[in-house]
């Protein structure tokens, strides 16, 4: 018969309490991590905002390791002939950098390019006569770039 000290009890115990604290501290992002990535990716600026809020407080978010970085337009303006489109290309990034991520970019590049693009013409919004004509054929051209090169 094998009897078990007290003290071999309590480092057992205390062995299982560090192995399961340590499985919750390495564990996923929250489950629900694929459906707030899709709510902040769709194309209206109800999603837009909503992702907009989420970037300003971060720390908030941090449980569900999403990727904030950006680059902004890359290689290309973020602010094109005036037009402020830094935070849609930032956008447009967090959807890339955390879809590809997950492993699930192929199926979801279409959406972002298509929610890039109203992003950008929600910005053209804001002005009027040739200069929204000049914002909305720039933000065509980013949108055609990023679906063919993004």
């Amino acid at each position: 018969m094998h009897r078990k000290t007290a003290t071999g009890l309590a480092a057992s115990a205390l062995a299982l309490v560090t192995v399961a604290a340590t499985a919750t501290t390495a564990s996923a992002a929250p489950a629900d991590k694929p459906q707030v990535l899709a709510s902040w990716t769709q194309t209206s600026a109800s999603s837009h905002n909503a992702w907009a809020a989420a970037r300003a407080n971060q720390a908030a978010w941090s449980a569900y390791a999403f990727d904030w970085s950006t680059d902004y337009c890359s290689s290309s303006p973020d602010n094109p002939f005036g037009f402020p489109f830094s935070l849609s290309c930032a956008r447009h990034d967090f959807g890339y950098r955390n879809y590809k991520a997950a492993g699930t970019f192929d199926a979801n590049k279409s959406r972002i390019d298509s929610a890039f693009y109203e992003d950008l013409k929600r910005v053209c919004n804001a002005y009027s006569g040739a200069t929204k004509t000049s914002c909305n054929g720039t933000a065509w051209t980013y949108y055609q770039a990023v679906r063919a090169f993004g």
